[in-house]
């Protein structure tokens, strides 16, 4: 057993033998063996005079000692006198030897005098029986009495039994050091915190709840607890505090903890040290954590090292982490051999795992199975796969039913998915439903999508009063918000953006800004930036290299760009030439465009034929 003595009687009446000092090297000093010897040789004397104290006190040091055989006759002899810590130490050696019952019954003597030990040594031996009424009985006796090991063993009893009477003894244990207690203390202060955090409680409340989660981590990782110092970690580091998280990690990582390394292992890889992070996502996989194998496994990966990312892929499914299966299909997917993906994939979402479900459908879309997708999309989907549930709205789109298809983009959009939001915008849109509409495609937009920004630009643009007159010498107006919207999808590379944003620069009469975004939309392909391109640089009197601009808008189908180029070839003379880019114009139309190069071309030809 763990104590060999009652100490608080035994620290009252100055009979108990205090440890020796040790040197820095950690082994007991000579001056310390001395003092020692000098003290056992003094009891000892006093004992064969017949003191009993002197003999319990003996019996308890020869017991430390491991010198049962020397201990048990003084520590008899002591007990037969009276003394309860012999009697409580007499149990602790019969125990030892494995003699249960009578160290049960020696115990019960002591702890009838009044032992806050022998009660809870008695109490963990009834409940070793399965008597947990008697444990209970007993374990209670020692921890009203002070005893902390009493107060943390009758809240482990009660906790098993989910008595609610729990908590205060374990709170007793943890408030008088014991580590275990304050561990097990803040895990459950942890748990109800979340549970009230998830449930939307008050945000006061909860933060102080999480401060004394963090106060009791934080004893009994300084007492050495390696599972405290690695939660504690994970706090200090979700509130931002990294260097003294990283301490943390890495003194749980010491102690052997094999998730405390990994941890520390992201820690380094987050600020760039990856060789660092390698050697403790090493240590950690060699120790059974099949998230550092992953790790290590994409490491490799990432360098090309794709034999050894195999082996680390497989040795965290070994660990019993289906990640490992998942990334091995990702690896496998990536190297074209499709069948392996396949049957990766389809291990890790046999286990439910979501994302690899998710990949399997794609797999089997991209190779046409439509029919063996679906049920993987809607399986990854149903178990919060958010692009899973996106894909099903691509899919029902697909095959024309749109109503199916909105219903599965909705439920994407509402957990945030960027395109998916954009999709509900525009399905909103068509209906007439401005409102909606507008309020999928500003989180479309806010997400980065710079289709759904053009489009919201374009909503809010329809919205817009007639802008007035601008006079020469008036300050420009300032932008609207569609504006704005305008210029970030022209910023994101959004042609249609880019040729608005420059329209709206040349009504303000900034020629420069929209020269560069006309420009920018022609280099990305945009017959309309190239067409008004052109406009621009014929009206500052560059008519050749407008011409060029509206070539290539023409080449691309545009037909006023033709027919500007018809008039351009006519007015140097170059009919033949002018007559070609006509009857272009004709064929590229629209109807006004078609009816203006029709009168032209017939012109040239009379002019040719005259």
């Amino acid at each position: 057993m763990d104590v060999m003595g009652d100490k608080a009687t035994l620290f009252e009446s100055g009979r108990i033998v205090q440890p020796a000092e040790q040197d820095e090297a950690g082994e007991t000093g000579e001056a310390g063996e001395t003092g020692e010897a000098i003290e056992e040789a003094r009891h000892r004397l006093a004992a064969e005079a017949g003191d009993i104290e002197a003999m319990s006190v003996l019996g308890a040091m020869l017991l430390r000692r491991g010198d049962l055989d020397g201990a048990e006759p003084r520590l008899r002899a002591a007990t037969a006198a009276g003394d309860r810590a012999a009697a409580n130490n007499l149990g602790v050696l019969l125990h030892q030897r494995g003699y249960a019952d009578e160290a049960a019954g020696w115990w019960r003597v002591a702890a009838v005098a009044g032992s806050a030990a022998a009660a809870h040594a008695l109490g963990r031996h009834h409940r070793e029986r399965g008597d947990e009424p008697a444990a209970e009985y007993w374990l209670r006796q020692s921890a009203e009495q002070g005893h902390t090991l009493g107060a943390y063993a009758l809240a482990d009893l009660l906790e098993h039994r989910g008595d609610e009477g729990a908590e205060r003894w374990m709170r007793a244990a943890a408030e008088r050091g014991h580590r275990e207690a304050a561990y097990r203390l803040a895990r459950t202060l942890d748990r109800r915190a979340l549970e009230a955090q998830e449930s939307g409680g008050d945000n006061g409340v909860a933060a102080s709840a999480l401060d004394e989660v963090e106060q009791w981590y934080r004893q009994a990782a300084a007492r050495g607890h390696r599972r405290a110092a690695l939660h504690l970690g994970a706090i200090l580091e979700k509130r931002g505090d990294l260097k003294e998280a990283g301490r943390w990690y890495l003194t749980s990582a010491k102690d052997g903890e094999a998730r405390a390394a990994c941890a520390l292992g992201f820690l380094l890889r987050d600020a760039g040290d990856t060789e660092s992070a390698a050697v403790w996502w090493l240590r950690a996989a060699q120790e059974g954590d099949g998230n550092a194998a992953n790790a290590l496994g994409a490491l490799h990966a990432e360098r090309g090292e794709t034999q050894t990312a195999e082996r680390w892929y497989r040795a965290a499914m070994d660990a019993d982490d289906i990640n490992g299966a998942y990334n091995l299909g990702l690896l496998c997917a990536e190297q074209g051999r499709t069948a392996q993906a396949e049957q990766w994939y389809r291990r890790a979402a046999y286990t439910g795992h979501r994302e690899a479900a998710n990949a399997l459908a794609i797999l089997l879309l991209q190779g046409g199975d439509a029919t063996g997708a679906e049920p993987w999309f809607s399986k990854a989907a149903e178990a919060g796969s958010v692009d899973a549930a996106f894909n099903l709205g691509i899919l029902h789109a697909g095959r024309g039913d749109d109503e199916t298809a909105l219903t599965w983009y909705e439920r994407a959009a509402a957990a945030g998915h960027t395109e998916a939001a954009l999709q509900v915008g525009i399905a909103r849109l068509r209906e007439g439903d401005e409102q909606t509409a507008e309020r999928h495609l500003r989180c479309a937009a806010g997400g980065g999508s710079a289709e759904a920004a053009y489009r919201l630009a374009t909503l809010l643009d329809a919205r817009r009063p007639p802008a007035p007159a601008h006079e020469l010498g008036e300050p420009s107006h300032e932008k609207s918000e569609c504006e704005e919207w305008y210029e970030r999808a022209a910023s994101q590379g959004h042609r249609r953006a880019q040729v608005r944003v420059g329209m709206l620069a040349a009504a303000r009469g900034d020629v420069v800004e929209a020269a560069r975004w006309y420009r920018e939309a022609a280099e990305g392909g945009s017959r309309n930036g190239a067409f008004n391109l052109g406009l621009l640089l014929a009206r500052e009197g560059s008519e050749p290299e407008a011409a060029l601009w509206w070539t290539r808008a023409a080449d691309a189908g545009h037909g006023r760009a033709a027919l500007r180029l018809a008039l351009v070839y006519a007015r140097r003379g170059e009919l033949a030439e002018g007559q070609r880019w006509a009857d272009r114009a004709v064929s590229l139309g629209p109807a006004e465009v078609s009816e203006r190069a029709t009168r032209l071309r017939d012109a040239l030809r009379q002019e040719l034929s005259a």
